[in-house]
């Protein structure tokens, strides 16, 4: 109940940065629409939904959407495989890869390490999720204001990611 609370008053705080409302640019628009918050139900979802909390619910549909759009070979994580598997039937999750398409780390003791890892092998059609922003938020303003990194969204429990240096470096607030 404590937790269902604190979603909805961090749902309140950001309503004005629903569905894309806001974003200038249409890829983005579209990411934010059609990715991030889409509210359709997709074809897997009442299979993934067994005994998930709401949270772990919620993110997973989320990494789903995000394999099912990029359709990565490979993507770097070390949990939600059934979410990441159900979006795109093709993906290997392995704990490391020599190129990143699509990575997944969780703030923690070794993220800042993990990240340095990662950085080094992105590219323009990369994409990093950081699970858990709303713990260290002086970690997500680093990644932001690193100029290895490009367009941002600020999910609240976690942050996407983009490497493409031909969009104009932006970090959006979104409410999920």
């Amino acid at each position: 109940m404590k937790d269902r609370l604190a979603y909805l008053w961090v749902w309140l705080r950001r309503i004005g940065n629903c569905r894309g409302f806001g974003i200038q640019s249409p890829a983005d628009y579209a990411f934010v629409r059609y990715v991030v918050n889409e509210h359709w139900p997709y074809y897997q979802y009442r299979e993934l939904a067994e005994d998930d909390d709401w949270l772990t619910q919620r993110l997973g549909r989320l990494y789903f959407r995000l394999a099912n759009w990029r359709q990565p070979a490979t993507v770097i994580s070390n949990g939600y495989r059934k979410y990441w598997q159900a979006g795109c039937h093709r993906t290997q999750v392995v704990a490391d890869a020599s190129r990143v398409e699509l990575a997944h780390v969780c703030v923690g003791e070794r993220c800042r390490t993990q990240l340095e890892h990662i950085y080094n092998k992105v590219d323009d059609r990369s994409v990093l999720v950081i699970e858990g922003i709303s713990r260290d938020r002086g970690l997500w303003q680093q990644v932001v204001a690193d100029p290895r990194t490009g367009v941002a969204f600020d999910l609240y429990y976690c942050g996407i990611v983009m490497f493409d240096k031909k969009r104009t470096k932006q970090n959006y607030i979104i409410n999920f």
